[in-house]
């Protein structure tokens, strides 16, 4: 499945994100887990979300497995991010990746990620970078620049 469209979660995947948002959000869980708050675009409300924070060739990347998300698209417009785990918060300004620079990228996300985000990709983990060229646009990727 390519993740063109956003993937809304089901509701027993929504609960689960909250519980686990939560945990993440006092510093329980894997260390590459954080907390997401972004600012919201129409209500300027303060959304949270658990992500995978991916560290590749000493950058920081955020990958959207399920498309253009509502973090998505309040993280676009804000363009900026913080990232919560336990006490500690840091904010990001965000750099949008392109297609062709995202393929490592993606390749690298998936392998890491596998058991919880295989659902959301066509291509199966172990595959190139050259195999994700024709889904890599439904994937948002971002580079986190700390501010």
């Amino acid at each position: 499945m390519a993740a063109q469209e956003f993937l809304k979660p089901s509701a027993s995947e929504q609960f689960l994100n909250r519980a686990f948002g939560f945990l993440v959000g006092v510093g329980i869980g894997p260390s590459y887990c954080y907390l997401l708050q972004v600012r919201g675009r129409k209500t300027g409300k303060v959304y949270s979300t658990p992500v995978n924070l991916m560290e590749m060739h000493g950058k920081r990347f955020l990958v959207a497995p399920r498309g253009r998300t509502q973090w998505v698209r309040n993280a676009e417009a804000a363009g900026e991010v913080t990232l919560k785990r336990g006490s500690s918060r840091k904010s990001f300004r965000l750099r949008p990746i392109d297609s062709q620079e995202k393929l490592p990228v993606l390749k690298q996300y998936l392998d890491q990620y596998r058991s919880a985000v295989q659902r959301y990709f066509s291509v199966p983990a172990g595959s190139p970078p050259e195999a994700f060229a024709d889904v890599a646009e439904g994937y948002p990727v971002f580079e986190l620049i700390e501010v």
